[in-house]
């Protein structure tokens, strides 16, 4: 089985100001990122903006990943679609680009129909047919849907489903998670704000937006934890949670990539209707990011 254990930045999708892709530019972000010891990369999760690009950008952003993505780290690719059939196709692109596993986003626009029934049935059927590894996401935050821990537990009893992203921050729901699944299956913390307490039930690493402009520290509270110095992950954890905050919950992809131009790697805008941030925001982001970076 594909091991997750460590830290993978999702990477955000890199345009020019007329909203093209940048694929040169999304490559650079992954070269400087490779210096840090990594588990792997995550292109086109919800910070990648899989909802705002084509079929054919998709498929381009796959290619560009795994041409510059050492072949010792894992490459995963967010494929999830609001149809079963949808996300079957993506998933047959991916695997044939190169990913070691596709991170799999629930449907969500007909969330009243998504019961745990049709939840699984859609899991499963795109396990069945995937040729790599199936992680499921459960992102409440943009889908409007939280997955409970049953759900997901029936999920994972698919030989093809590896693990789980839960990005929606509820460490009871993980740690039950961690008890009723199967020993193998993987926890992911999905955000850099709780991932030591994701750790201490069982999660096994994190695919953190953070992970992109502060890799170290992440690096750090996973392998203080594992090492034993319980306090010196804590006091990491806590220092990295404004910071976390202000790119996740606060203000989102614009100040993702806003905190990764000013540390020097390549972030521009998100395509619209996703806004800029205004210059008084950003000036409260840059204050937070040199107070705690």
């Amino acid at each position: 089985m594909l091991k997750l254990n460590g830290i993978f930045p999702p990477l955000p999708t890199s345009f020019h100001k007329n909203e093209k892709l940048a694929c040169g530019k999304m490559q650079d972000n992954i070269r400087k990122l490779s210096q840090y010891d990594l588990a792997g990369f995550l292109v086109l999760g919800s910070n990648g903006e899989l909802v705002n690009l084509s079929e054919n950008e998709r498929q381009k952003v796959y290619s560009l990943a795994r041409d510059v993505v050492a072949k010792d780290k894992i490459l995963l690719i967010g494929t999830g679609g609001q149809t079963t059939r949808e996300t079957i196709s993506n998933n047959t692109v991916a695997a044939i680009s190169g990913a070691d596993a596709v991170l799999v986003l629930n449907p969500f626009y007909y969330k009243g129909l998504m019961s745990k029934k049709a939840l699984v049935e859609h899991y499963w059927a795109v396990a069945d047919v995937s040729k790599v590894p199936v992680i499921i996401y459960n992102m409440p935050a943009s889908t409007g849907l939280d997955m409970d821990a049953e759900t997901i537990v029936r999920i994972s009893a698919h030989q093809n489903i590896i693990g789980v992203k839960d990005s929606g921050g509820n460490i009871v729901k993980m740690g039950d998670i961690r008890r009723m699944a199967e020993p193998e299956f993987q926890i992911l913390a999905g955000s850099g704000g709780f991932l030591l307490p994701a750790l201490s039930v069982g999660a096994v690493g994190g695919i953190l937006a953070l992970a992109n402009i502060a890799p170290n520290q992440c690096l750090s509270i996973y392998n203080d934890f594992f090492k034993g110095d319980i306090e010196k992950a804590r006091k990491m954890q806590l220092d990295m949670i404004p910071v976390n905050t202000a790119i996740t919950s606060r203000w989102g992809i614009p100040a993702l990539k806003r905190a990764m131009d000013y540390l020097g790697y390549y972030g521009g805008s998100a395509r619209k209707p996703i806004q800029a941030l205004s210059p008084e925001t950003e000036k409260e982001l840059i204050k937070i990011i040199d107070k705690h970076l």
